[in-house]
């Protein structure tokens, strides 16, 4: 199952807006998640950007570059980025890289998170 890109939902509460990213993101994906993804941050100019990754099943190097380079295009417009809510085998690929050194990563329940973490 890919990204729902037709309807690629977002909330905007005050001057923060979330988006929430569902499915695979792969390479045959990540590239019209990502001109969605900041086409809205372009038209909307929200103070904070944060990815919702609760509902994405798979996700290869290519989504770890969207997640990258999304923060990078924040960094540039002086937007502040978080990740939240990463599925335990999201948030191992985003823990092997390294992520959490540059982006701050929330989870809705961290025991929950952390028994998925460290489970083999």
């Amino acid at each position: 199952m890919n990204a729902d890109l037709e309807s690629l939902k977002s909330i905007t509460s005050g001057k923060s807006l979330t988006i929430y990213l569902e499915g695979d993101i792969d390479h045959h994906s990540a590239r019209q998640i990502r001109s969605r993804i900041d086409t809205r941050v372009y038209i909307q100019r929200p103070d904070e950007l944060v990815l919702d990754l609760s509902r994405v099943c798979f996700m290869d190097s290519s989504g770890l570059g969207l997640i990258l380079g999304r923060y990078a295009k924040a960094v540039e417009l002086g937007i502040a980025f978080k990740v939240a809510n990463p599925t335990p085998e999201i948030r191992r690929i985003l823990d092997l890289a390294g992520t959490e050194r540059l982006i701050k990563i929330e989870t809705a329940n961290p025991a929950a998170q952390r028994a998925g973490r460290y489970a083999r």
